[in-house]
């Protein structure tokens, strides 16, 4: 077997700590008294104050607290878990699993040799298990801020100096929190566009598009990047006419060329509808719908389109509005981000900053390991975060996937390098269920062999992408992963076909 990655790994790795933010699930009793009961006083200083309760802040100061030091967490939504479990990752993907059972009844089980009479949409029931996950683990964290010690004070907090934050309360009331050491973890808002406003009725960001009164029979989506094509993936499976208008050439401009054009190809079996390359100029909500004028995004013909809800999903800004910054000096870049250093450290001594607020990838489990390195690094300890290996994922059906460099970007650097694909078509659990639409292509570095970058389409592409992120965390040859036996038959196996394919040759095609 190749061992050259083991020689590699990075030995520091074996000592980190890592927060198991999906305890969370294992603590969803009531705690209706909790919030009051755990409300820390104005007079007590802190070790670390959090603000902001999102997947950042919370596993903050919960590792904070771990580690031994008395933590505070502000948090102004008056639920725990931020955009991400009230109004984001968690309800869209109840919708996305929701949606996806009621289209396979509808178009698969048949196949199967399983047959009803009919099959329909109860949208409130649909709702409401998604509301009901929501609440569960919303009140899982609270748990976990429990079992911990973390105090946790609902409102909007404010920095007034370097050790303290004015937080107006939800109880309308007003407290000063101190603290030795300040996070800021305010998460991200919504992107606006301008000259459109978002009404959450006919005009929604992505918290009105996931919960929409009636399923529209047309849906305008601006934006083709994740949240956009997830979203438009659920109403289109109940039954919306989707179009998704996008500004660049293409979708997901951060994914692998190859693989993007794949799933723009399964995403149109879907009948979802591509305008690419196209701006929106004009918004009339005048009338029961709406009507967008769009023209070619290099200027041009202008056009009219009609739906009954339009999406406005053309990305996030870091969320700092309010927070006094300027009056304490905290530094930003021209985007409105905290400028910080690689401890996490702002250009303030003692506070800090983590996840969407900051530079890097705007994704929750991003922010996870921000929070921990952070209060680490706060603890005297060594924190370790790699941008470069934190995956992504869009959860449609198939699900893309991928952890390190595309094939572009492989190429922009000049490294010769080598690829390896493995459709799922030739897979014989892809096969079995009837479900193999999808790839995995491995990138590696010629001489060495050494994994570049690893892209899945497929069903549960995000579950199989660890594996491939567990072998670049540690530099593994694409050999590591083809001499390492994979259970047959699972989809797993693929990763394993497109490594032999990637250093030498696949069995199974």
């Amino acid at each position: 077997m190749a061992m050259a990655s083991v020689a590699r790994r990075k030995s520091h790795l074996l000592f980190r700590s890592i927060s198991n933010s999906s305890d969370a699930l294992r603590y969803s009793f009531s705690l209706s008294s909790f919030s009051r009961s755990f409300t820390s006083s104005g007079s007590e200083e802190n070790d670390v104050v959090v603000i902001g309760g999102g997947p950042g802040g919370y596993v903050a100061a919960i590792k904070a607290a771990q580690l031994g030091l008395k933590t505070t967490c502000i948090e102004k939504r008056g639920t725990l878990g931020g955009t991400c479990l009230n109004v984001g990752c968690i309800p869209s993907k109840a919708l996305l699993h929701s949606s996806h059972m009621y289209h396979e009844a509808q178009h698969s089980f048949a196949s199967h040799g399983v047959k009803f009479p009919s099959v329909e949409v109860d949208l409130p029931a649909m709702m409401a298990q998604k509301d009901k996950a929501v609440a569960n683990l919303t009140r899982g964290i609270e748990g976990l801020f429990k079992k911990n010690k973390v105090s946790y004070v609902k409102g909007y907090g404010k920095l007034i100096s370097p050790s303290e934050v004015s937080v107006d309360t939800l109880e309308g009331g007003s407290t000063i929190v101190k603290g030795k050491n300040i996070i800021i973890a305010t998460g991200s808002d919504v992107k606006s566009l301008p000259g459109i406003t978002i009404d959450e009725k006919k005009i929604v960001s992505s918290t009105g598009a996931l919960s929409l009164s009636e399923i529209p029979k047309k849906l305008i989506v601006i934006g083709a990047g994740y949240i956009g094509l997830e979203m438009g993936s659920v109403w289109g499976r109940l039954g919306s006419e989707v179009t998704v208008v996008e500004f660049a050439p293409d979708i997901v401009p951060s994914m692998d060329a190859e693989v993007r054009k794949q799933f723009q190809r399964a995403l149109e079996k879907q009948k979802m509808k591509f305008m690419l390359k196209t701006k929106v100029v004009g918004v009339d909500t005048s009338g029961e719908g709406v009507k967008l004028t769009v023209e070619p995004s290099s200027g041009g013909e202008q056009g009219t389109l009609e739906a009954d809800v339009v999406l406005v999903s053309a990305g996030r800004v870091p969320f700092t509005a309010g927070l006094g910054l300027e009056k304490i000096g905290v530094e930003t870049d021209k985007v409105g981000r905290i400028t910080v250093d690689k401890r996490f450290t702002t250009s303030v001594p003692g506070v800090y900053a983590i996840g969407d607020v900051i530079p890097g990838p705007m994704l929750a489990h991003k922010a996870e390991e921000d929070g921990v390195a952070c209060v680490e690094f706060i603890a005297g300890k060594e924190g370790h975060v790699d941008y470069d290996l934190v995956p992504g994922v869009v959860y449609t059906h198939p699900e893309v996937a991928s952890v390190g460099k595309t094939e572009e970007q492989v190429k922009a650097l000049g490294v010769d390098y080598r690829v390896g694909k493995f459709p799922f078509l030739a897979n014989s659990r892809a096969k079995a269920i009837d479900d193999a639409d999808g790839v995995v292509k491995i990138l590696a570095e010629k001489e060495t062999d050494k994994i570049l970058g690893v892209h899945i389409m497929a069903p549960n592409a995000g579950e199989l992408i660890h594996e491939a992120v567990l072998a670049l965390q540690y530099g593994a040859a694409s050999e590591d992963i083809a001499r390492t036996c994979h259970a047959h038959p699972t989809m797993s196996e693929a990763l394993k076909e497109a490594a032999m394919a990637t250093y030498d040759k696949p069995i199974h095609i």
